[in-house]
């Protein structure tokens, strides 16, 4: 991948791979005091959640609760999804949801011209310079053998990978990547891994493979624990560009600070004095404040509101640590993690002047990506719109099949029987949106009470059958009788 040291979004509220967003909290159910949570057709009573937690080993609390409430929401609402064939891939909808994914693809695409414009920072893509390995150009076609499989299969996969291997060379290799490679990551882009750094994250066989290549050579089958993968290294020509970036890093990374010190004052920023405690406050429940127009700052382009400053954050993982985060931070850091986002809205501001968008291409491996997160969900836990035809004829019956599989893989998830789902935030926010889900406070609160009574109950029965000569842990031995 691309590495671009202005303006990425701070770690806080990175986006992941791939690729996510889920509405905010949502008081209701006042008639129905029995009900923590709704998803589409499906409710989760307080008895229902209160048992999921009694699997928690840590504390209880709320915010407890409430993240294994939206893991129930959400997992519930693919299922219903894919009960009704839906792949959630309406492009409004869709585009909607990756709204700050996309600015941010924008924001690295305007970096990537700003850099031309730097001076000195092609001198160092030379031959010597790329020959030294310490960045590394290649593509790849990756047959997968899945950890699991028998010796027989295994076996299977090396054949077909020795079988596309034979037909393989420069010239067609892109194409033969986007056909066989089994990588979601590249194939689209003809198996195309970019300029990376000699080390980690790549795994040691790779680099090791890819290093023994001479520029424009093709390995032969290459094992990781991934599988199988037929390697070409990339002549510096076709990657010069790319390569001069990673390897002029550190100078591009002043000139970055430079232009980025120079927007700022242009800009002319001022911070309101309760910017602090709006966004504590707006953390709290995103969705509550996505039209919120109070101010949190003014600048040259307009006033940054507390909605704007949603729109970067509703797509961050795991939002629910973020807000506690927030929460917990002083006043100064806060403004320093608004600050941040500011300077990603001053970049998107500068990549508009310079019409920078997104090609059809582009868009297209994007929404493909969404698409595959979509699919892996509903594979990992079981619930593919096949497998639901196959078990029910009617909408109603699959949804209620769906439902029962959710839930069997959510309490096997509690007994640490199962591994958890990401569900990533874009598609949350898109299946929330058209299926609807409803959280109770009042609701989740009672089940964190009625958990908590019933393990101190069943911590109290334990000790009251005890028997009386047992001694209890940590106790001092008796003291020895006087003779």
């Amino acid at each position: 991948m691309k590495r671009r040291t202005v303006l990425v979004l701070v770690a806080a509220i990175a986006l992941s791979t791939g690729v996510a967003a889920c509405q905010g909290l949502k008081e209701a159910f006042t008639a129905h005091g029995n009900m923590a949570a709704k998803a589409g057709s499906q409710q989760l009573t307080v008895e229902q959640l209160s048992k999921l937690l009694t699997g928690v080993q840590v504390p209880l609390t709320p915010d407890i609760a409430k993240a294994i409430t939206n893991i129930w929401v959400d997992y519930q609402l693919l299922g219903e999804a894919a009960a009704n064939n839906d792949t959630l891939n309406q492009p409004k909808a869709v585009d909607d949801a990756l709204w700050a994914f996309l600015a941010q693809q924008r924001v690295g695409k305007f970096h990537d011209q700003l850099v031309k414009t730097y001076k000195g920072i092609d001198s160092a893509a030379t031959p010597a310079e790329y020959a030294k390995g310490e960045y590394l150009a290649a593509q790849h076609i990756l047959f997968i053998v899945q950890p699991t499989a028998t010796p027989a299969q295994k076996d299977s996969v090396r054949r077909e990978a020795q079988r596309v291997r034979g037909m393989l060379n420069a010239e067609n290799f892109a194409e033969m990547a986007k056909k066989y490679s089994q990588d979601p990551g590249s194939a689209a882009r003809g198996g195309d891994l970019g300029v990376f750094k000699n080390g980690p994250p790549m795994v040691q066989p790779f680099l090791t493979a890819v290093v023994a290549l001479q520029p424009g050579q093709i390995s032969g089958l290459v094992q990781t624990q991934f599988g199988y993968h037929i390697i070409r290294r990339r002549p510096l020509a076709e990657v010069r560009a790319d390569f001069a970036r990673e390897a002029a890093g550190p100078a591009i990374a002043r000139a970055d600070s430079i232009w980025m010190n120079g927007l700022e004052t242009a800009a002319n920023i001022k911070f309101k004095d309760n910017a602090a405690q709006l966004v504590k406050t707006a953390v709290l429940d995103l969705d509550a404040h996505a039209k919120d127009g109070a101010v949190l700052a003014t600048w040259k382009g307009g006033d940054f509101t507390v909605g704007r400053l949603v729109k970067w954050l509703e797509s961050a993982p795991q939002k629910e640590q973020l807000a506690e985060q927030v929460r917990q931070m002083q006043d100064t850091m806060v403004v320093g993690l608004l600050k941040q986002v500011l300077r990603n809205e001053l970049v998107l501001a500068a990549a508009d002047s310079a019409k920078v968008v997104l090609d059809s291409a582009e868009l297209a491996t994007i929404h493909q990506r969404y698409s595959m997160a979509v699919v892996n969900v509903w594979t990992q836990l079981n619930v593919t719109p096949k497998l639901l035809a196959d078990s029910a004829k009617t909408s109603s019956g699959r949804e209620a099949v769906a439902a029962r599989q959710v839930n069997d893989f959510i309490d096997k998830l509690m007994k640490q029987q199962a591994q958890y789902v990401a569900v990533a935030p874009p598609v949350s926010k898109v299946a929330r949106s058209k299926y609807g889900a409803t959280l109770s406070v009042a609701g989740m609160q009672r089940a964190v009470d009625e958990t908590n009574k019933a393990k101190a109950a069943a911590d109290s029965a334990r000790l009251k059958s005890r028997p009386p000569t047992e001694v209890p842990i940590g106790a001092p031995p008796a003291a020895p009788k006087p003779r």
